[in-house]
């Protein structure tokens, strides 16, 4: 395992290197990370798969086509075994990228960590477990708001006992702004997040009023850097000082040490560009110098997307370029040799006030609701950022926010990088989720079911009794129990949610060329005698739902009636909808990489409930092989992020229901 070089005198460490993976199976991604540690990596950040995300197995009908397509999955602890097996947790500092179900995840990861030797008291790494921006943006919650919040308190009470090292949770803004958040938007929610969280362990009365400044200091962050990368760097610095304030005036915390404002980075993937994406790499440069050029401000760990991410899942040697740019930042470069080069700066100074001053507000705003927790309940927080995104992207299609390759500078060359024999991402084959599937079963098989099932109780029982359910959920993985049974378990006690969508808020935007798809609505209407009826479903456990919203909202300024009920949902309930509410046109949103499964599994249960010459749509990101898989599969559409005129699609639309309607009637 590569350590690096030594560090130099005079000069600060440098932060951690990160890379977000994980796919396929346990043991290919044991293979990545091994490969990733011996080329400089100081650090592991897991992905998992959605079924894992979201609290099932492999083997669960929701699970379908979803299984190690966005990560690893992990069904019950011999996959965690795999995942870590030839790298001592006890030498190793961990981040996992995991919300709804990071108590049983942290469980596995605990158990295995004992298991290798490992004293749990050393163990160093990071749960995310933000559940707060997954109802707003990433759309992987289980349970309502406040049995998840519960279940946030139970890990960080439990952590600072046994895991003192170890940061419970990572308040996540990174999604926000992946979702359209503005700066202001980011900082604000996850500031309000963070306050939401504290006052929920402080009420616990699980940590004494002594400890509790060390709890506060254990909270972390992981934020979003953009392109504007001089917004962002002040946007650090406002974060850095904002978050100080509220340690000391709001908790009482005196020693500096622990008001630091923690935080680790992921670059922006929202602005990477499917056309021309070679230029990707330079964004990614220079939102990285965003988080790190400020001394004051600096990520205390970052992790780069690939080049390629916006064409679909990047390969070993995509991300180990990016790991290169980390290190020839860290090691060529001077940067980490002075202090910080922007005390001082009247124009930063004067931008990062501002900034304070707009969250202020805002914050205020937010609390006088009740807190982040009633904010998300009402759906405020969903609708403001449905808004800002559909500004965000009306800026783009009116040229207004200029992005090369998009929507100027079109013209290109032929990529080396993306053209020529061999496939630039890497796909994950079919049989990967049966082979899954096939050892889950055998798993079952194999374990004492009996003590499986005691555990389960045990898991029940203080979940139900409000007791503490980290140690229960360390027995039920040792004992073999699988996240789909945690899941479920724990849903029997909590049950689950249905966050609000936000399509509902009204938009009042002006577009030079919405006229033309509101004329064809309008015509189309009436010659059916009924307003067109356009449904929006989200098939399977992709949660990333800012897609699908922004298509909702402008289908309602065309004056489509929307039919729109949120994520997750079976392609049967999707087709069902369909029939139930006459549906003129269905539009999937996928980006989970499951196009292909989910699509045929709607398009078969479409031919089959007589709804032929009902036009479906798809979005996503979707290879160019996979969108003639899915024209022959009978998809009278597809759409990726290079469709950025949604107006114009909307126009097409209306264009396939009428000509499917021309069909039936001859």
């Amino acid at each position: 395992m590569s350590t690096g070089p030594a560090n130099p005198k005079g000069r600060d460490r440098p932060w951690i290197f990160r890379t977000y993976a994980g796919h396929s199976t346990a043991a290919d991604s044991n293979a990545l990370y091994r490969a990733n540690l011996e080329k400089g990596q100081t650090g592991l950040s897991v992905a998992f798969d959605l079924p894992t995300q979201t609290g099932y197995d492999s083997d669960h009908q929701l699970a379908r086509g979803e299984v190690g397509k966005v990560g690893v999955p992990v069904s019950h602890i011999g996959d965690m075994r795999t995942l870590f097996q030839d790298i001592p947790l006890a030498q190793m500092n961990t981040s996992m990228t995991i919300n709804a179900t990071a108590a049983w995840l942290l469980a596995l990861y605990t158990a295995v960590a004992e298991e290798q030797g490992a004293d749990r008291k050393q163990l160093t790494g990071t749960t995310q477990n933000d559940i707060i921006k997954e109802y707003l943006s990433r759309g992987t919650y289980v349970f309502p708001p406040r049995p998840s919040m519960r279940l946030i308190e139970n890990t960080i009470t439990w952590s600072y006992r046994e895991l003192p090292k170890w940061n419970p949770m990572n308040v996540c803004s990174y999604h926000l702004q992946e979702a359209g958040a503005t700066q202001v938007q980011e900082m604000s929610y996850a500031l309000a997040t963070a306050i939401a969280v504290l006052d929920a362990v402080k009420a616990s009365g699980e940590v004494s009023e002594e400890a509790f400044p060390v709890v506060v200091g254990r909270i972390s962050f992981f934020v979003n850097a953009g392109i504007r990368f001089v917004t962002e760097m002040c946007k650090m610095r406002a974060f850095t000082e904002l978050w100080d304030g509220i340690c000391r005036q709001r908790y009482g915390v005196e020693d500096e040490k622990l008001r630091r404002f923690r935080y680790g980075v992921q670059v922006n993937s929202l602005g990477l560009t499917e056309q021309q994406p070679e230029n990707n790499v330079y964004r990614i440069l220079l939102e990285m110098l965003a988080v790190t050029l400020s001394k004051n401000a600096r990520a205390r760990a970052v992790q780069l997307p690939a080049w390629n991410e916006a064409l679909g899942l990047p390969r070993p040697w995509d991300q180990q370029w990016s790991l290169r740019m980390q290190q020839i930042l860290a090691y060529e470069t001077d940067l980490l040799e002075f202090g910080d080069i922007f005390d001082g700066s009247r124009e930063i100074e004067s931008k990062v006030e501002a900034l304070k001053a707009q969250v202020r507000e805002e914050m205020r705003c937010i609390e006088e609701m009740g807190g982040a927790l009633a904010a998300v309940e009402s759906g405020y927080m969903k609708e403001q950022m449905v808004l800002s995104n559909a500004a965000r992207l009306h800026r783009i299609e009116s040229g207004e926010q200029m992005i090369v390759g998009v929507n100027s500078y079109r013209e290109t060359e032929v990529s080396p990088l993306s053209g020529g024999d061999g496939d630039s991402v890497l796909t994950v084959p079919e049989h990967v989720e049966y082979e899954q599937v096939e050892r889950l079963k055998a798993w079952r098989a194999s374990r004492d079911n009996g003590v499986a099932m005691k555990a389960l109780a045990e898991l029940k029982s203080a979940a139900g009794e409000g007791r503490n359910v980290m140690e229960p959920s360390i027995a039920c993985a040792k004992a073999g129990v699988t996240t789909g049974e945690w899941g479920a378990t724990l849903r029997e006690v909590f049950g689950e949610y249905r966050a609000p969508t936000g399509v509902g808020v009204v938009v009042q935007l002006e577009h030079d060329d919405i006229e033309e798809a509101r004329a064809a609505v309008s015509a189309l209407s009436a010659k059916l005698g009924t307003p067109v009826k356009f449904l929006v479903g989200k098939p399977g456990l992709d949660g990333h739902s800012n897609g699908a919203e922004q298509i909702a909202v402008r289908a309602g300024e065309c004056g489509m009636e929307v039919l729109y009920e949120g994520i997750r949902l079976t392609p049967a309930e999707i087709v069902d909808a369909a029939i139930e509410q006459g549906a003129h046109a269905v539009g999937l949103s996928i980006l989970s990489g499951s196009h292909v499964p989910l699509v045929r599994d709607v398009m078969n249960r479409m031919r089959g409930a007589g709804l032929d010459k009902v036009p479906v749509i798809v979005g996503g990101i979707i290879p160019e092989d996979d969108q003639l898989v899915l024209k022959q599969l009978g998809v009278a559409a597809v759409y990726t992020p290079k469709d950025f005129r949604v107006n114009r699609m909307m126009a097409d639309i209306v264009r396939l229901m009428d000509a499917r309607l021309n069909d039936a009637a001859a």
